[in-house]
């Protein structure tokens, strides 16, 4: 996408939420991306827009005008259509999923392609009124976590697990603060069955918020 409508008024720079550089290398490498990438040991990203999930997107103009604050960037809310016994998800919530991604890749290319004149944007007053609030105690769960990951790299893991053990006590929506601190599976994933219990435990909470877009699947 990318490729296609790349131009010097268009940019996209991606952001890997990782705390360990070489977990996100190979994916990057990979991928091998055009545009920029970075990796952002400490979340910092997820403390400014109050980022909760990834994949999470924001749309910003020329100017620093936030036209899209932080949404889902195109990410369906199917994980609880998962079957466990196929270890796969249903064919439907899967082919749902695929239209919501081309949905928002096709609202960004319009954005790029025609600036202010898209139909995808939100006016100033109604982009300010959908950014998301940050309460004390998810500032606080911030800190904390960008503590925890201070005292990790410099060998107090004991202190570390405190600091994150706080972090998620403080801010128990934040799956971004969740999957860097939760045990791994073997692939280096946060994904294990503490993971799907969490998941099951939602109830009618999202986790995936729906996005507000023309043509976007529920």
């Amino acid at each position: 996408m990318f490729d296609s409508v790349k131009n010097e008024n268009f940019v996209i720079v991606s952001v890997a939420m990782d705390g360990d550089v070489e977990a996100a290398r190979p994916w990057i490498e990979a991928a091998s991306p055009g545009f920029i990438t970075l990796i952002d040991q400490n979340h910092l990203l997820s403390s400014l827009y109050n980022m909760f999930n990834v994949p999470q997107a924001v749309w910003i103009d020329e100017s620093g005008t936030i036209l899209r604050p932080v949404e889902t960037g195109g990410s369906l809310d199917i994980l609880k259509e998962y079957d466990p016994v196929a270890g796969a998800f249903k064919p439907e919530a899967v082919e749902r999923s695929k239209r919501a991604k081309s949905t928002y890749i096709d609202a960004v290319k319009d954005w790029a392609m025609n600036g202010s004149a898209s139909s995808f944007l939100f006016d100033p007053d109604e982009a300010r009124d959908r950014v998301p609030s940050m309460s004390n105690e998810i500032a606080q769960a911030h800190a904390k976590f960008q503590l925890g990951q201070y005292l990790k790299r410099n060998g107090r893991n004991d202190e570390a697990e405190t600091a994150f053990d706080e972090s998620r006590r403080l801010h128990p929506d934040s799956w971004n603060i969740y999957r860097e601190t939760a045990e791994r599976t073997p692939s280096g994933l946060a994904a294990g069955e503490e993971f799907w219990q969490k998941v099951r435990s939602l109830g009618d909470k999202q986790y995936y918020a729906t996005i507000d877009m023309e043509g976007m699947p529920d």
